[in-house]
């Protein structure tokens, strides 16, 4: 099979970076152009010092983009929507790694962005990039939307409870804690050092913007799933870690729970089923999924009432992004769905 040509329109960010990062050890791609505004004529090394000797590619800007093969692009939410008519005519397949594409209404959209969408013509043309949960979709797609981090996590934490009615649907409530490098590399009061080091901030306890894509991606299988997301900002750069609270629907023993996550999951090469009896990491924890594209699912039942506590751990910027949708390029294009993400994690980190 030829080597895929590929470029990364925004590759100066946390996740276009993390692509590049990726993509340069992909065994069926050439990487052919990375577009960054800011840094253009500049070696990619001027933003991302890891990839020092690994490449020579330089930044161009983004009206010197060049057709190719395969684009990602990798932009703050709602920019991708105002050019991404002009850059289907440049590549034959997309990832999008923003949120423009996520939602499948413009109404949607506009609640929950409070932006008005400018191409929502485009939207119908997007699948949702959850591999675990939309892979026949995906592989046959020619447009991918990558899900939002916190959202991914979330969604294949609750989903083997959802799809077999273990968990009541009505209220489930995700209390997510999550790294600095979530926000993005755009400095901000919130990221200034002294108000950012020893940090754990409630920022949005309630209304976070990813419920609509966990509720849109677990109501296609079970109608009328309600979320209520609080995320908080913790001293890490990366990770997240998701607690979410559910009501059982009857009561069941936790070897009943272990067979709903097999039953889904025993194929998948990510997820990792993590409940120990012992030890530091009974539980899934984020700083040894670093650099990884595993997430990890554990839970607790409380045995004094109907609580089922479940728990999701990714690295946002791998499995929560790049990861993920180098996961999703994979299966568009008939390569070995594990190729290039490989790597198992460090310990200690």
């Amino acid at each position: 099979m030829s080597t895929l040509k590929v470029s990364i329109i925004g590759a100066s960010g946390y996740s276009g970076g993390e692509l590049l990062r990726i993509l340069l050890q992909h065994p069926q791609v050439h990487v052919h152009q990375v577009t960054s505004n800011r840094y253009a004529g500049l070696s990619v090394t001027q933003a991302h010092p890891n990839l020092r000797s690994i490449t020579s590619l330089k930044f161009t800007k983004i009206e010197h983009l060049e057709s190719c093969d395969f684009l990602f692009t990798s932009l703050p939410n709602g920019e991708s929507m105002h050019q991404m008519s002009a850059w289907m005519q440049l590549a034959e397949k997309i990832i999008d790694l923003g949120a423009d594409f996520r939602l499948n209404s413009q109404e949607l959209w506009e609640k929950w962005y409070g932006t008005k969408h400018s191409a929502p013509h485009n939207m119908a043309q997007f699948t949702y990039g959850v591999p675990e949960l939309f892979r026949e979709q995906i592989q046959k797609s020619q447009y991918v939307s990558g899900p939002g981090c916190e959202a991914i996590v979330s969604i294949l934490s609750l989903f083997p409870f959802v799809k077999q009615a273990i968990i009541q649907k009505d209220q489930i409530i995700i209390d997510a804690k999550m790294g600095s490098s979530q926000a993005g590399n755009r400095p901000s009061p919130a990221s200034h050092h002294p108000e950012r080091a020893g940090v754990t901030r409630s920022y949005k306890p309630t209304g976070h913007r990813h419920t609509a894509e966990i509720e849109q991606a677990l109501g296609s299988f079970c109608p009328g799933t309600r979320v209520d997301v609080s995320a908080t900002a913790i001293e890490m750069v990366r990770g997240i870690l998701v607690t979410i609270h559910t009501s059982l629907e009857n009561p069941i023993e936790d070897r009943e729970i272990w067979n709903a996550l097999r039953k889904e999951y025993s194929q998948e090469p990510f997820i990792r089923i993590v409940k120990e009896k012992r030890g530091l990491y009974r539980f899934p924890e984020p700083k040894i999924l670093q650099g990884t594209n595993h997430c990890e699912i554990g839970f607790e039942k409380d045995g004094r009432n109907d609580r089922l506590v479940i728990i999701g751990a990714i690295d946002n910027l791998v499995k929560g992004t790049a990861g993920n949708a180098t996961q999703c390029m994979n299966l568009m294009c008939g390569f070995p769905e594990t190729q290039g993400l490989e790597f198992p994690g460090l310990h200690p980190v």
